[in-house]
């Protein structure tokens, strides 16, 4: 509960705990074994946020947060809990300015950033390209840069390796040599991205981080809820969103210095998704910005299982603290309570470690910073009741809040001329080319096939016609020799007779 221009937290031996708005940019832990009340310290401290003006994100892993959409449900619980609190007059059930997000398009405004937002060197981390892989990847942004291909989603991407890939021998003086090998294994290597909702992360319009950082008409602080229930399931993507989201703090946040509140606060619950198994661009982004975004005037505050869940680089950046019941059943988790103990602030009331191993649900170890920047005493605080539900919202609620948030300009998704359109065409023309000098190639064979296929008919009639000559001169022959035969033969008659005559006179 936001009170007297502090983040009203809880009691501690009848005296109230807050923490400071302008240390909220000191960053936070909220830790403490299943069932013990982080989430419920999560969503009180993001009421107040709200209250203060100041804009919350929340990734929603459980799906359970959703309730900040609607007021709270009175209880015979709820109303002892306002009066133990010393409440009563200020507390009042409500709900917040709620704004919903889900790269998946299913219970939320989409949430889309563009390829070359990204960049290839955040992407080849990403994709867990090698450095010959990475040089490769920074080729083909680099000429598609140099020919004005707009790299928007994926199948821009795609299509223009494709591209490179089937030009390479005249980039290869110019950019450096690229190896097919090389270009298959990027394109490889986006199937798992793609397949795991790439399709639907990377496009156009794509957010604007401003949009996040929004008051409504009466000074309230939107509280924004990304889904994360499926894509936490899909690592790839998941650190995708991360990695885009955090460049586009530190790239559009302008620094702010000190500051009376925050500019906005982010809230990563179930925060040990975030570091298993994650890419190791992502672990070294997050280290970055927890050092280096409070001077842009924001806080980030993890809300896990156990302090350990957290590299010790970034929890040394985590100053304000609620630290919930931990469980201490193996040696791993008896070293987990020492090492949680011993990072507050001594207490000489109580020791720290014995405390965490008692404490109920709703009850933490809490320490925030003074207004001067000096950690508090620990102390044993019974953990402030919520304003809105306590439960995830109905989707009544939810459909009425992405209603009058003003985000639908995100609802479609627009497909403007890019790599994608630009290098369509250039292959259809490609294409069309090729057919015209197929058809010219094929037209040429068959011309010569006829006019072959004329000169042998040509040289067969010739042929013929010699062959037809040649018999009528034969036969022009044998007629000359029958006549001359005849002649002969006449002739012989003739002198036959005139001898026989002449015979017959003597």
């Amino acid at each position: 509960m936001y009170s007297d221009g502090k983040i009203y937290m809880g009691l501690a031996d009848g005296k109230r705990i807050c923490m400071e708005p302008s240390m909220a940019n000191r960053h936070g832990l909220i830790a403490g074994a299943t069932g013990t009340g982080k989430t419920i310290t999560m969503k009180a401290m993001a009421e107040s946020f709200s209250d203060a003006g100041v804009p919350v994100f929340l990734c929603d892993v459980k799906g359970d947060v959703s309730g900040f959409a609607e007021p709270g449900v009175s209880s015979s619980g709820m109303e002892k809990r306002i009066d133990k609190f010393g409440i009563r007059n200020e507390f009042e059930y409500k709900a917040y300015p709620t704004a919903f997000w889900d790269v998946y398009q299913k219970a939320g405004h989409p949430v889309r950033a563009t390829v070359s937002d990204m960049g290839p060197e955040i992407l080849a981390r990403l994709l867990g390209l090698s450095e010959i892989q990475e040089g490769v990847l920074n080729i083909v942004f680099k000429i598609a840069d140099d020919k004005g291909l707009i790299l928007t989603d994926l199948k821009d991407l795609k299509l223009t390796l494709n591209y490179v890939a089937e030009h390479r021998s005249e980039y290869t003086l110019t950019y450096g040599n690229m190896t097919a090998q090389s270009l298959g294994a990027v394109i490889r290597a986006l199937i798992p991205l793609e397949n795991q909702g790439g399709d639907l992360f990377f496009g156009e319009p794509d957010l604007d981080i401003h949009d996040w950082i929004r008051t409504d008409e009466n000074g309230k602080g939107y509280v924004n809820i990304m889904n994360c229930t499926d894509l936490v399931q899909n690592p790839k993507l998941y650190a995708a969103f991360m990695l885009w989201m955090m460049a586009e703090l530190f790239e559009n946040l302008p620094e702010a210095g000190d500051m009376d509140k925050p500019k906005i606060v982010f809230f990563f619950d179930e925060a040990h998704l975030l570091f298993n198994d994650a890419p190791k661009v992502l672990v070294q982004k997050i280290e970055q910005l927890v050092k280096l975004i409070r001077s842009k005037g924001v806080g980030i505050y993890f809300v896990t299982q156990s302090p350990s869940d957290i590299p010790d680089s970034v929890l040394a950046q985590l100053s304000n603290r609620v630290q919930h019941a931990l469980r201490a059943y193996t040696p791993a988790e008896q070293k987990a309570v020492r090492a949680a103990a011993q990072a507050f602030r001594a207490n000489p009331a109580f020791k720290s470690e014995e405390v965490l191993l008692e404490l109920g649900v709703g009850e933490a170890l809490t320490s925030f910073l003074d207004a001067k920047g000096v950690p508090q005493m620990v102390e044993r605080t019974a953990i402030i009741c919520p304003q809105s539900l306590m439960a995830a919202c109905s989707a009544k609620s939810r459909k009425i809040s992405m209603a009058i948030d003003d985000m639908d300009k995100y609802d479609d998704a627009v497909d403007e001329v890019s790599a994608y359109e630009t290098l369509t065409k250039h292959f259809e023309e490609e294409k069309k080319k090729a057919e015209e000098a197929a058809a010219e190639e094929q037209k040429a064979k068959e011309e010569a096939i006829k006019k072959k296929e004329e000169e042998k008919e040509r040289a067969k009639k010739e042929k013929e016609k010699a062959a037809e000559q040649a018999k009528k001169e034969k036969k022009a022959d044998r007629r000359k020799a029958q006549i001359e035969r005849s002649l002969i033969s006449t002739g012989m008659s003739v002198l036959k007779r005139g001898l026989f005559k002449t015979i017959l006179k003597f």
